[in-house]
């Protein structure tokens, strides 16, 4: 077998795919700030660099703890086996460090950006850290919705980095949106990794209570992510339908696609919709954001 570069073994101890994926409702929670209050992008242009940077450094800080404490049921299953914290290519104490100073100098560059940001940032690895990776990740069937809480903190983070505080609707609505759409999100990953997660005596959904269950409590969700939409209304109809859209399709895939399909095909659709379905909404925000900005401007 050829062996990784340092750079691709460090990469999946900060888990890069997961950095890049919350930066996204990161910068939509900024941005979107940034429109609601009218606040100049140049006035605080280096308030964004801080927050982008931190956020990036606090994520990493997260995944590294996380492999180090979940080294030993990543070494049962097939897909994380091979992480440098269970082969040994990177020493435990070496990521220890790292992760400690990424923390740290996360913390520093959000609360440059803002104190709220930086406690956020902090709230966020302690939720991801503790309550779920040590806890209800190994003990309960609703990890997923405890991890939920760490996972929807980046567009609080980005929303505080230049606004005066985190209380206004549309912050909570980007919340709330990020919080309800990871149960579908990981509930079909968990199908598509239930004999991994048998294996490591996780309890996921699917394997302590069935697919079944799975497919029900998803829909649940679903429904629910349908109704978070009008969360939008009061700032923008656009935005709004947007979403709507996107939730409906999502839930007649879920609904439709159960019949003509085998679960493990659903829960891979599944999967792939979600992705679709955070980008869109993000990017979206994103743009009608800059796009509002603008106008502003001229």
């Amino acid at each position: 077998m050829k062996k990784q570069s340092q750079k691709t073994l460090w990469a999946q101890v900060v888990k890069t795919g997961i950095i890049k994926s919350n930066l996204i409702p990161m910068v939509a929670g900024l941005m979107l700030a940034l429109y609601t209050y009218q606040y100049s992008f140049a006035d605080n242009i280096w308030n964004t660099v801080f927050a982008i940077l931190g956020s990036a450094a606090v994520i990493a800080a997260a995944g590294s703890f996380n492999n180090i404490y979940d080294r030993d049921i990543d070494a049962i299953m097939a897909r994380t086996k091979i992480r440098p914290t269970v082969t040994g290519d990177i020493s435990i104490k070496k990521v220890l460090i790292v992760a400690i100073l990424l923390l740290v100098i996360g913390l520093i560059l959000l609360y440059l950006a803002s104190p709220l940001a930086s406690l956020l940032g902090f709230l966020g690895v302690f939720f991801y850290v503790v309550p779920y990776t040590m806890w209800t990740k190994r003990y309960t069937i609703w990890n997923t919705e405890v991890g939920s809480i760490s996972g929807a903190i980046p567009p609080l983070i980005g929303w505080a980095a230049v606004g005066p505080d985190i209380w206004h609707p549309t912050c909570w609505a980007l919340f709330l949106i990020m919080v309800i759409w990871q149960m579908p999100h990981f509930y079909a990953i968990a199908i598509r990794k239930k004999e991994d997660y048998a294996v490591a005596k996780i309890p996921m959904l699917p394997v302590v209570k069935g697919r079944k269950r799975t497919y029900i409590q998803t829909n649940f969700y679903l429904i629910l992510l349908v109704f978070s939409s009008f969360l939008f209304l009061p700032l923008s109809l656009g935005l709004t339908l947007v979403s709507l859209v996107l939730g409906l399709f999502w839930l007649g895939l879920s609904l439709f696609g159960s019949r003509k399909m085998d679960m493990k095909d659903w829960a891979n659709k599944m999967f792939k919709f979600s992705l679709v379905y955070m980008i869109v909404i993000y990017f979206t925000v994103i743009i009608y954001a800059t796009i509002g900005l603008i106008l502003h401007i001229f």
